[in-house]
């Protein structure tokens, strides 16, 4: 689904990513870990083409997604849902339009939205705080709104980057759980982090960065740094 072959990207006073080649299968569950500097977001960026490699290609199926034309490139981050460490909610909206404005940004009809929104609402269990603003939520209810905003367009891939960050471990718990239940709904999920303790409860792939490399590939992996 998703291939690196042999990336290197570089920026004016440093390498973020050095000659990094791996794949990642349809509905696998994958886990990118390192300390801070590592090149993991530079790796999720990669993926999103927010940022194009200075070496080295970056395919999602067949297709090298960083020669892909504007409106192509649109049409593929459509089956790409984030997630991000601080939420980046819309303050103005409610839980419920913070989702339904996602829906309607791709064309969803209203008798989608009306039907979807209140399934995800059920899903990441927020159905009883619909109505609320992002501010009136907790930490962990905002990043369950983030993921449920993520994948109610029914993405092929979701990439959480760090979205346990700012969160405790109940919290952080209740979030991985989540995304897990996406998984195993046929979604594949790369996740960023660099929670041991939620890398080694997943026992799932971990690939592990140090200093731009690639320096572990685990199948049923833990936090090995």
């Amino acid at each position: 689904m998703i291939y690196f072959n042999n990336v290197t990207k570089k920026y004016k006073d440093n390498t973020s990513l050095e000659e990094i080649s791996f794949s990642v299968s349809q509905g696998e569950f994958v886990s990118i870990v390192g300390h801070s500097g590592a090149g993991k977001t530079t790796l999720a960026k990669l993926i999103l083409a927010e940022e194009n490699p200075t070496e080295g290609t970056v395919f999602f199926e067949s297709t090298d997604i960083h020669k892909l034309p504007s409106k192509a490139l649109i049409n593929f981050r459509k089956k790409v849902g984030i997630v991000f460490q601080d939420f980046r909610l819309l303050p103005n909206k409610t839980a419920y339009e913070n989702i339904a404005f996602a829906m309607e940004a791709v064309g969803r009809s209203d008798d989608e939205i009306s039907q979807d929104v209140s399934h995800v609402l059920d899903l990441v269990d927020l159905s009883n705080r619909a109505l609320h603003f992002p501010h009136q939520l907790s930490g962990g209810e905002k990043q369950r709104l983030a993921i449920a905003r993520a994948i109610i367009t029914q993405p092929d891939l979701i990439i959480a980057d760090e979205p346990t960050g700012d969160l405790d471990h109940i919290n952080a718990n209740e979030v991985i759980n989540i995304l897990k239940r996406v998984n195993e709904m046929g979604t594949t999920v790369i996740l960023t982090t660099h929670n041991r303790g939620i890398v080694d409860q997943l026992a799932k792939r971990v690939i592990t960065l140090e200093n731009g490399r690639i320096i572990r590939d685990d199948k049923d992996g833990k936090y090995m740094i």
